[in-house]
């Protein structure tokens, strides 16, 4: 027997010693489980553990430093915080718990509870009643009730309709797979109000940069700054755990893998994750231009993917459900057009310009779709019938086009021309043109309508 043929046969005779032992091993302890069936069952939720998060976290509210937002909820209603990751949803709790005490309210009636804290991270949804118990026993007040993260937990809807039910006031905020879907309202049964939480607008950007904004800052030094400070807010977006991160562009990366992969590969089960991929980044490349479902599978498919209609639709929804992009429809009577023909824009100017080679046009025009849509939700839509108006809604008289720089003749009669067009079909009252850095006042003396050249800085702050 030569030298290599030993080697193999030890190799062998070790690797079926193994085998045998790992089998051994498993019949034993699937034997005892059997036997001591309690023998590796969880502890149970300690109460005592639950009272000094609730006292740890009145604590630690009361300290957090925060940015000021103009966020406001009814004092009548229960909400659910959604939005894309990071937007600020928890700091959005902090900040209204800090508004209840600043108002009179006992830091004690506050009943916050994070489910990320690892104390309690296997808790069942069988013993999310041991919250109210452990309050109930350290306080006499009635609890005003933040549960932050609480997806964690599977079943916890139940949990929240009962607490609603009970007339507690209930705030809750979740960030992936089971929180995203804006149908949670349905889910919760009516109980509770949703309220998106976006990342940082331009004007709270400056606020955390330390500016402040008198009436006529226009023609203030402060100007200068604005301008300034707005060239990295119109790149890099408006997340602001990124402000002061070096490398941004590697945070928003990170960011947007996370939400790609735990909030629409896992949470719905793609299958095909390239091609989501694929579609993402075709949706970016295509920010300005109404996109069909049908031109988006040809695409894909010359690709060398195959890929069905239908599926290319639901990977549209889980983009829009896990607040990465949102659509806009055409403003026309053809029912289907407005489903299947759609302008898409990111949430986030960051994380669109990820994909963008040469973005300024892209990134203007999806930075004017998120301070509308944000505005006017449903009722933002685009327009198309002869001539195509980037945006209008029809409910206020309000056509808006948008253009970097008009830098000739030919540019301005264009994008002028287009505005009349729309608003005498639309009967608009109130026509703009949104910039890079132009401003100036155009008069449709035909329509006696006066179209504001506004530079988008400006615009965002009005």
């Amino acid at each position: 027997m030569s030298s290599i043929e030993v080697i193999f046969f030890l190799f062998y005779a070790s690797y079926i010693d193994f085998v045998f032992y790992t089998r051994e091993f498993t019949c034993i302890y699937f034997f005892c489980l059997y036997l001591h069936p309690y023998s590796v069952e969880r502890k149970k939720m300690d109460k005592n553990v639950i009272k000094q998060i609730i006292l740890w976290q009145q604590e630690f509210v009361g300290k957090v430093r925060l940015q000021n937002r103009s966020v406001s909820f009814d004092e009548n209603a229960n909400y659910v915080l959604v939005g894309i990751r990071r937007a600020g949803k928890s700091y959005m709790l902090y900040q209204h718990i800090q508004h209840l005490v600043a108002q009179g309210h006992s830091r004690e009636e506050i009943l916050f509870v994070n489910f990320e804290d690892e104390r309690i991270t296997d808790i069942k949804k069988e013993e999310l009643h041991l919250i109210i118990e452990a309050y109930r026993e350290l306080f006499s007040y009635e609890p005003i009730i933040f549960l932050d993260e609480i997806q964690n937990v599977d079943g916890w809807e139940h949990f929240a309709r009962r607490l609603a039910d009970e007339k507690y006031r209930v705030f809750i905020t979740g960030s992936n797979a089971h929180m995203l879907s804006r149908e949670i309202a349905s889910t919760l049964g009516g109980r509770y109000l949703t309220k998106e939480i976006y990342p940082f607008s331009f004007k709270e950007y400056l606020e955390y940069q330390g500016i402040t904004l008198s009436s006529h800052w226009e023609h203030s030094p402060v100007k200068a700054d604005v301008i300034r400070l707005f060239s990295d807010y119109f790149y890099f977006g408006g997340m602001s755990e990124m402000f002061n991160m070096q490398d941004k562009q590697s945070w928003l990366q990170s960011l947007y893998q996370k939400i790609l992969y735990s909030d629409i590969v896992v949470r719905k089960g793609v299958r095909n994750e390239q091609s989501l991929r694929m579609l993402v980044r075709k949706l970016a490349d295509s920010v300005m231009q109404p996109t069909a479902i049908k031109r988006l599978q040809n695409i894909l498919q010359g690709n060398g993917t195959k890929i069905t209609r239908e599926t290319i639709s639901s990977y549209l929804d889980y983009t829009n459900e896990s607040y990465l992009t949102f659509g806009i429809s055409c403003f026309t009577d053809s029912i289907s057009d407005r489903e299947t023909i759609k302008k898409h824009y990111f949430y986030d100017n960051g994380i669109l310009n990820l994909f963008l080679f040469q973005p300024e046009t892209k990134l203007l025009e999806n930075m004017v779709a998120i301070h509308l849509y944000k505005k006017y939700g449903e009722d933002l839509y685009y327009y198309n019938k002869n001539v195509e108006v980037d945006f209008c809604v029809p409910k206020e008289g309000l056509l808006v086009q948008v253009s970097y720089r008009m830098l000739d003749d030919t540019t301005k009669n264009r994008e002028v021309g287009a505005l009349q067009k729309g608003a005498k079909f639309l009967k608009a009252k109130k026509c703009m043109i949104i910039t890079y850095d132009q401003e100036e006042t155009i008069t449709l003396k035909d329509l006696e309508i006066d179209v504001e050249v506004v530079p988008i800085y400006k615009y965002l702050l009005d």
